[in-house]
């Protein structure tokens, strides 16, 4: 059975108002490239190949940054949607005719709003109602007590 793995850390900013407050964040085991991503989706049972599935992953992709540097929005059935967001410099500009997009705009990021309804319920509830959790130092102990111990009683290689 899938687990989200998180980690609780205590807030240790002293300005915070949330200072000495415990927070939770979810651990994140590992990023999937699209080639180890095209490979998963191929071994549920697809008709395409890993290569196939790649290549429309690929392909995918590039067309997704396109349209949204033609200031479009991508929406994917389902998914949810992808858009850009302007970052400004801290501040803004004293007056319109100072305002320069090169050098007023420190960034551009890209976005994404899950889709609300339909099968796959990315909202940020429905996820955490649906999840099943596991503390990251659980995770850690379980790995120690696995783990081979040598002839001096230390954790070892075996």
């Amino acid at each position: 059975m899938s687990k989200i793995i998180y980690d609780v850390y205590q807030n240790n900013n002293m300005e915070s108002k949330a200072y000495k407050k415990y927070f939770g964040r979810v651990v994140h085991t590992e990023t999937l490239n699209t080639r180890q991503l095209a490979k998963h989706i191929a071994e549920h049972g697809s008709v395409f190949t890993k290569d196939v599935v790649e290549g429309v992953l690929t392909k995918a992709e590039d067309c997704i940054i396109e349209m949204l540097m033609e200031s479009k929005k991508v929406k994917l059935e389902g998914l949810g949607t992808f858009y850009l967001t302007a970052q400004n410099k801290q501040g803004g500009e004293v007056s319109l005719d100072k305002f320069n997009p090169k050098t007023s705009m420190v960034g551009l990021h890209i976005r994404f709003l899950p889709d609300k309804g339909g099968d796959c319920q990315l909202n940020a509830k429905d996820v955490l109602q649906k999840a099943t959790f596991m503390w990251a130092e659980d995770l850690k102990r379980d790995s120690a007590a696995s783990r081979p111990v040598d002839n001096d009683g230390e954790g070892g290689e075996g």
